[in-house]
């Protein structure tokens, strides 16, 4: 049987975990944050992805994003360049 995942953080993390989830202008960054402070407050991460948020999510989503804050931080929540569907067509210039 796995073992459960915890997010232990500091009350920095906490203050600023609760900033980006309260003020940052990408709704995905506040959907995250509000996953992770939901984990660090003794939910389990299946739980959240399930009926935690606004909409259910795969489980395996909750965990990479925890996986990636673990590694690196707050940065490691954006979405990287290049990363997304690319156009079905681009126009020669």
């Amino acid at each position: 049987m796995p073992k459960r995942r915890y997010l232990n953080l500091t009350d920095v993390q906490k203050v600023t975990l609760k900033a980006v989830r309260d003020t940052h202008p990408k709704p995905y960054m506040r959907e995250k944050a509000a996953a992770l402070l939901k984990i660090a407050a003794g939910q389990s991460p299946h739980a959240v992805a399930r009926q935690g948020l606004l909409k259910p999510h795969d489980p395996d989503t909750i965990y990479g994003w925890l996986k990636s804050y673990e590694s690196d931080g707050v940065d490691g929540l954006l979405v990287k360049k290049g990363r997304g569907r690319k156009p079905a067509f681009s126009p020669s210039v």
